[in-house]
C-alpha cells in the first residue's frame, strides 16, 4: 500500500503543481490538493493522509496553525512544512506546533520525495546546514522550561491558584478576589510573594512564566 499525501497551500497553483509531480511515484498516492483559507482555518478538508505537504509560507502563522489544528483533532497525518526560508526561529516554531519537517522549496524534487518517504517512516527532517542552530534553540527552550518549573514549584496552593486566575484572563485583583472567594488584600498579598518567589517584578512577567508550561493552569484552586 502506498505512501497517501495530502497537499495544501494557499495558492491553488502551488498545490496542484506538486501533487502532478508527486503522482509519477509508484509509491505516493495523493489524496488531495487543497487551498488553505488563512480565514477559515476550522473548514481545513479532513482528507485522510499519511503525510501533509504545507507551503509554510502562507501568512500570519497559519502554516503553524495547520499543524496545531492536527494535532487537536488527535489526526495521524505527519507534516512536511515547504518554505523558502531556513530561519531556525520559524523552524523551532512549526517544530512545536507539531511539524515533522522542514524543507526549502529551492531542494530537489528528489530531495522531496526523500523527506516524504522518510517521514512516513516516522522520522524527523531538518535542512542540515540549520540542525545545529535548531538544536541549541530547542535546548536552550527547553532549560527555559525546566527553570521556570522549579519556580513555580516554589509556590503554595493559593498563590498557584491566584497566579492561575491572573492566567486565565483575570486582569486585576478584584476579579481574582471574587473568583478565588478572598480579600482583596489577601490577594494582594498572595500575589506580591509569588512575584517574590519567582522573580519578577510584575504580575506580568509571572504569567508569562506559565506560557507553554505543563499543567498550566492548574485547574485546580
Amino acid at each position: 500500500m502506498g505512501i497517501s499525501v495530502l497537499i495544501a497551500g494557499q495558492e491553488r497553483t502551488f498545490a496542484d503543481a506538486l501533487a502532478i509531480r508527486l503522482r509519477d511515484e509508484d509509491d505516493l498516492e495523493v489524496v488531495g490538493a487543497v487551498r488553505v483559507e488563512p480565514a477559515s482555518l476550522r473548514s481545513l478538508p479532513r482528507e485522510s493522509a499519511d503525510v501533509m505537504v504545507l507551503d509554510g509560507d502562507l501568512p500570519d502563522g497559519v502554516a503553524n496553525r495547520v499543524c496545531e489544528l492536527l494535532s487537536a483533532r488527535g489526526e495521524p497525518t505527519r507534516v512536511i512544512t515547504l518554505s523558502s526560508s531556513s530561519e531556525p526561529e520559524r523552524i523551532v516554531a512549526a517544530i512545536r506546533a507539531g511539524a515533522a519537517a522542514w524543507v526549502r522549496k529551492d531542494e530537489s524534487l528528489d530531495y522531496l520525495l526523500r523527506v516524504i518517504r522518510g517521514v512516513a517512516r516516522g522520522e524527523a527532517w531538518l535542512p542540515a546546514q540549520e540542525t545545529g542552530h535548531v538544536m541549541r534553540l530547542l535546548q536552550r527552550e527547553q532549560n527555559r522550561h525546566r527553570e521556570n518549573e522549579r519556580r513555580l514549584a516554589r509556590l503554595t496552593p493559593r498563590e498557584r491558584a491566584v497566579l492561575a486566575c491572573l492566567a486565565e484572563g483575570a486582569g486585576h485583583r478584584d476579579a481574582v478576589a471574587e473568583r478565588l472567594d478572598m480579600s482583596v488584600n489577601t490577594v494582594r498579598t498572595h500575589l506580591q510573594n509569588l512575584m517574590a518567589k519567582l522573580g519578577v517584578h510584575s504580575a506580568v512577567e509571572a504569567v508569562a512564566l506559565t506560557r507553554d508550561q505543563p499543567g498550566w493552569p492548574p485547574g485546580g484552586r
